[in-house]
């Protein structure tokens, strides 16, 4: 058959050399198409921002497709990317599973596939994210840290995202001895879905109405079911009492963490895994190889698959001014409304 090197992510490039791949030479006018689950949460447009940025240095097109949350429309995104003449695909994936018809229509083509920050498991696909495992391993510990025992609840992300399942697993790995010894009791736990902080706060509305608030921790798996968690806990007077977690360093969230109603934000720079994104699609497109690249079969099918996994940093109080220094967002909006009198190190 045939090939046509083509993608979500849609790449035109002068012939140069990226940095994560010295050495590479690359050839003119690619076009990179990025589908996109949805934009609802802050982050995807920082991640957007940092591929653009870099396929710009590239030399490169880009395109792209917002699904909205909707899987049907995803796949007819993909084939559409696909019929504007891409070179490479960046998938971040709604449903996982039902992505699969396109990444076999990408394959048909010849089109390298990206799976980006979510699991698509094709062997087909290359797996860029963050180390989701550890993301959960975090977040538990930092909650742990503030209440060793009592009520835990669970609000754990979209049912169709592998990534909900990995973050969980992480979380449990750290509670596990402290639940089986009888000092953790899970009283609640819920998916979230489409990750929506509204759906995120009725969940833990009703956990907190069975349990008579009878709650000490929640680990919630990203900053936007975090922040449905605080408006639920807000709306009892509890926050600030009882410590929750979440992910993504959203700016919102960090501003919770300086004022102390949320206790850690997992921190998963985007701006590298959306340069990463670019480069190895790039890479792709021209029949290279990815150095550093892995090989991981973690999903629940046990595909092998090619993958890079880069690693989160947690935030807290104590450590806030790491993303300020980094430049992921300016003090006055990490520090806004913080109490003087009880301002981390950061806001002062």
């Amino acid at each position: 058959m045939k090939k046509r090197f083509k993608g979500i992510m849609c790449i035109s490039l002068a012939v140069t050399m990226i940095s994560a791949f010295s050495g590479f030479a690359f050839a003119k006018s690619l076009t990179v198409g990025v589908s996109w689950s949805n934009f609802q949460e802050e982050r995807w447009k920082t991640d957007e921002a940092a591929i653009k940025t870099q396929l710009e240095k590239l030399g490169a097109k880009y395109i792209s497709a917002d699904a909205q949350a909707d899987s049907s429309k995803q796949i007819s995104d993909v084939e559409n990317l696909i019929s504007r003449g891409c070179d490479a695909l960046i998938i971040l994936a709604y449903d996982a599973d039902a992505v699969s018809p396109a990444i076999d229509k990408a394959k048909a083509e010849g089109i390298p596939v990206v799976g980006y920050d979510r699991l698509i498991e094709n062997p087909y696909a290359f797996y860029l994210t963050f180390d989701n495992k550890e993301v959960g391993r975090m977040q538990a510990a930092a909650v742990f840290k503030v209440k060793p025992a009592g009520n835990y609840v669970f609000i754990k992300g979209s049912p169709t995202d592998p990534n909900a399942n990995f973050l969980h697993e992480g979380q449990l790995e750290v509670l596990k001895a402290a639940m089986d010894a009888g000092k953790i009791k899970n009283v609640g736990e819920q998916y979230t879905e489409g990750w929506k902080p509204e759906v995120a706060q009725k969940n833990m509305e009703q956990i907190l109405t069975a349990n008579n608030n009878k709650v000490d921790a929640v680990v919630a798996s990203n900053d936007g079911t975090a922040g449905g968690v605080v408006a639920a806990l807000t709306a009892q007077g509890m926050e600030g009492i009882t410590p929750v977690s979440g992910q993504d360093g959203d700016h919102a969230a960090l501003n919770r963490v300086a004022k102390g109603i949320q206790t850690v934000s997992v921190w998963k720079d985007a701006r590298d895994l959306g340069k990463a994104a670019a480069d190895i699609a790039v890479a792709l497109a021209n029949g290279k190889k990815i150095p550093n690249a892995i090989k991981w079969s973690g999903g629940p099918k046990g595909i092998e698959m090619n993958a890079i996994l880069l690693k989160p940093v947690p935030i807290t109080r104590d450590n806030l001014d790491t993303v300020i220094k980094a430049g992921w967002v300016k003090k006055e909006v990490v520090c806004q409304g913080v109490d003087g009198a009880n301002a981390p190190a950061a806001c002062k």
